[in-house]
């Protein structure tokens, strides 16, 4: 049997969203692996080792698109861990979170391996994807950046929260795309984390107060750290999970599988993270 049951040396990765946070930690543990790593972000990253680093918008096409162009060649797995919390506007939430995952996706998809694998970072937050499909279909056959900012501006109402309308439509585009990708033997799945301490979960707090965020750690008492969430995403693109596809996987100590079967009750919990 291999030792290396990971298989990431040699290979030759992308991260995107390698600033800080889980993407940093991912990135880091990618070159300790062995991987060729390569990074992309709005801002530079602080990893060392990175084969190539390119700043990439996620909400400009043309900025997606040279940073494809400026990588260049053929690559094993792409690592898609940008996003912005609902303290940015609503429009560049759904832009980053998901139109520009998408769109930066789908421009690496001809120039990923067989046998490659992608994997985004969703949130518990999209938890209730699937009760939401005839909504998420209007919003996600909208191809085009600036129609589907329209379109949230238009529904922003009757689409609810911008962050969770994001990661709600990314659960659902891994899901559509695993039968397919199988054909080409590309493996696509994604992660649901519950709060992470990062410098992002003071921008959570800002939204969603100590109460919710506390209710939300309450499975483990604390949230998790960056390298807890970033090693789910370096398996489920390693060779140990290679029967896997369309998984959206909850990280979160348990947290949504006790809310799922009723163990735990969302209600008593805020009210328990409210009372101290």
């Amino acid at each position: 049997m291999a030792t290396d049951i990971l298989g990431y040396a040699g290979k030759r990765v992308v991260v995107m969203g390698c600033y800080s946070g889980t993407g940093e930690a991912c990135a880091r543990q990618l070159v300790a692996l062995g991987a060729q790593v390569h990074g992309a972000d709005i801002r530079p990253s602080p990893v060392e080792g990175l084969a190539s680093f390119t700043t990439v918008d996620l909400k400009d096409p043309v900025s997606i698109a040279a940073g494809v162009t400026s990588i260049g060649g053929e690559v094993d797995c792409l690592f898609n861990v940008s996003g912005l919390p609902q303290t940015f506007p609503g429009e560049d939430v759904i832009t980053v979170n998901f139109l520009g995952i998408r769109l930066w996706t789908e421009t690496w998809l001809p120039h990923i391996r067989q046998g490659g694998a992608i994997v985004t970072v969703s949130s518990l937050a999209g938890m209730r994807y699937l009760m939401r499909q005839e909504l998420l279909k209007e919003f996600m056959d909208l191809t085009d950046f600036a129609e589907a900012r329209a379109w949230y501006t238009a529904n922003a109402e009757r689409a609810g929260d911008s962050y969770s309308l994001s990661k709600e439509a990314i659960n659902t585009w891994t899901q559509q795309l695993g039968p397919d990708l199988m054909a080409r033997d590309i493996r696509i799945n994604c992660t649901m984390p519950s709060p992470i301490d990062t410098p992002m979960l003071g921008e959570f707090r800002k939204i969603a107060g100590d109460a919710v965020l506390g209710a939300f750690s309450k499975a483990k008492g604390r949230p998790s750290s960056p390298l807890e969430q970033a090693l789910p995403l370096i398996l489920l693109c390693s060779d140990a999970a290679s029967f896997i596809s369309g998984a959206c996987l909850p990280v979160d100590a348990g947290l949504s599988g006790g809310l799922y079967t009723g163990v735990l009750n969302m209600e008593q919990m805020l009210a328990d993270a409210a009372a101290g």
